[in-house]
């Protein structure tokens, strides 16, 4: 028998301020909501004016977690301490798994809309000091999973219909799925009963139990087998995050996530003292 998921928690973030002086919606932080493990942070841009992003986010450290940098429209330049330098276009997804140290940037470039989102993911405690890993994922390698006339699915990692995403080995092994919905059309989409899931409405609007929420809102589930939802008047275009919970301590500091105040500490005074890129001289 399968279990339809009920919405648990309905987030609306809040307006925001990184880097050095983006502005963004902070959709969710362990600060705000406590039950998205192995999630850790999810940040949304959606802008018209580049006064809004062009400073960027310029060289700073990430130890332990994986960050996801997916963009529906805009351009960011980005490099990091692997030697990676590159763009991240339209339609395309920078993966990065920081393991024991990376220093990277991130530098959005004016466009005529900046539309995307950022999601940390949380390593296990024995992939924390993992060596760094990149993957720089192209729209032609985002698996295009279904299209027709309800819907089109692009799956970033994970699965969808038997169709994997590009996201393989170096990841935690989230499900990432793009979704467009078109109006009127209802979408089920399967889900693993105790994963973690969470929807998130970037563009347009979505009707879930009965109700129409509109671009900028997530929704957080309870365990079950499936989540059903339909598009309104107009497309909705969702995203779905899902992943098994890691069930670990967290010990949180800036762009530096570990399981004890003690791994904590020694992270930050390796960056002071020079020694905590691992991989490569910086």
């Amino acid at each position: 028998m399968t279990v339809e998921r009920k919405v648990k928690e309905i987030i609306y973030g809040h307006d925001g301020r990184d880097g050095a002086g983006v502005n963004l919606k902070r959709v969710f932080s362990r600060a705000t909501v406590e039950d998205l493990d192995p999630f850790l942070l999810l940040d949304a841009f959606d802008s018209t004016d580049p006064n809004d992003y062009i400073k960027g986010f310029p060289w700073h450290p990430h130890r332990g977690i994986e960050t996801v940098t997916y963009l529906l429209e805009g351009k960011i330049e980005h490099g990091d301490s692997l030697g990676n330098s590159g763009t991240i276009d339209e339609g395309c997804c920078q993966w990065m798994s920081a393991g024991s140290g990376i220093i990277h940037q991130e530098m959005p470039q004016a466009s005529e809309r900046m539309l995307g989102v950022q999601l940390w993911v949380n390593l296990p405690a024995e992939k924390k000091m993992s060596h760094p890993a990149y993957r720089d994922i192209r729209k032609p390698d985002v698996v295009l999973a279904r299209d027709d006339d309800v819907a089109q699915v692009r799956v970033i990692a994970g699965s969808y219909g038997g169709k994997k995403g590009p996201v393989g080995d170096i990841a935690v092994a989230p499900g990432f799925l793009d979704i467009l919905l078109y109006p009127g059309k209802e979408f089920a989409v399967e889900t693993e009963h105790e994963d973690t899931v969470f929807a998130f409405i970037i563009d347009g609007e979505g009707i879930f139990e009965g109700e129409l929420h509109s671009k900028r809102t997530g929704l957080l589930y309870e365990d079950g087998d499936q989540i059903t939802f339909s598009a309104g008047s107009q497309e909705a275009r969702v995203l779905v995050f899902s992943g098994k919970k890691l069930k670990e301590p967290v010990a949180w500091g800036g762009p530096i996530v570990m399981n004890t105040q003690e791994e904590l500490e020694r992270a930050f005074k390796e960056l002071d003292q020079g020694t905590f890129i691992k991989h490569k001289n910086f």
